[in-house]
């Protein structure tokens, strides 16, 4: 071997010691690229990463509680708890089984609520009252504080998006999915001719406290347009009295979503 080649190998060798190991899988950064060029909607990628687990789940991804009706929420019981100053804490855990990209995140999208209410996650430390985020077969929540350990998955394999984490904490922290809304037959229509039957009851209205704020379309809560479609191309929900109006988005919370947090907590 000559000298320059020598040389060379021993440069390449020392370089190779010098680069840290990455993960298997995709880097950060084409992971956030693979979001931005995404075009399944939020209630698609829920619906079909729930395809996998054996939970039963109301709505397509709310947890049946023991201690009370999953679709109740709006008494300060299932409301967490504000401090004396003023800000809602709420302690969480996030499984190990995430890799650092994932747990990154999912920290990242707890903190988005921080900077927009009065809203704090903070780790647990020997708190009751906790949201234990998990690997699990789907994406799902529980709604509102139930007590205890209070599981929100979040499966790696279809669940690890920015407005997908917003979607279930939003959940947790009380709030119903849009198109359920007591008002809601004044700004959607509910196509029940292209729902499976079985699956109607996804659909029904609640009573719910509206916080005094419009219907909002661009919710991060909104169904998509064929959530539970009997036939792919077949709307299950069309805006009205404009049908091209976009519902469905899942890049994050909208407006709306921020002013009913801060209402329903008082922020």
């Amino acid at each position: 071997m000559t000298p320059s080649a020598s040389l060379l190998l021993l440069l390449l060798l020392g370089l190779s010691q010098a680069l840290p190991l990455q993960e298997e899988g995709n880097t950060e950064e084409e992971e956030e690229e693979e979001e931005v060029t995404d075009t399944v909607d939020i209630t698609t990628r829920i619906l079909t990463s729930n395809n996998n687990t054996d939970e039963l789940l109301l709505e397509g991804d709310l947890m049946v509680p023991t201690t009370r009706n999953a679709m109740t929420c709006w008494s300060q019981k299932c409301l967490w708890k504000k401090a004396s100053n003023r800000m809602v804490t709420i302690p969480f855990t996030v499984s190990s089984q995430f890799t650092r990209s994932e747990n990154q995140k999912i920290i990242n999208a707890l903190n988005s609520f921080q900077s927009r209410s009065c809203i704090r996650f903070v780790p647990r430390q020997n708190q009751n009252d906790y949201i234990s985020i998990e690997n699990r077969g789907g994406c799902f929540s529980a709604m509102g504080r139930t007590g205890g350990k209070q599981v929100l998955s979040l499966n790696r394999q279809g669940c690890i998006y920015h407005g997908v984490i917003q979607h279930e904490t939003l959940h947790a922290l009380g709030f119903h999915h849009e198109q359920t809304r007591s008002d809601r037959d004044s700004y959607v229509r509910i196509n029940w001719q292209n729902i499976n039957p079985q699956m109607a009851y996804n659909f029904k209205k609640h009573s719910t406290n509206n916080l005094n704020t419009p219907y909002d379309y661009s919710s991060i809560m909104h169904y998509g347009r064929t959530a539970f479609s009997i036939q792919q191309g077949r709307d299950s929900i069309t805006p009205i009295p404009n049908p091209n109006v976009q519902i469905g988005q899942r890049t994050g919370m909208s407006s709306l979503d921020v002013r009913r947090i801060n209402a329903l907590y008082s922020c």
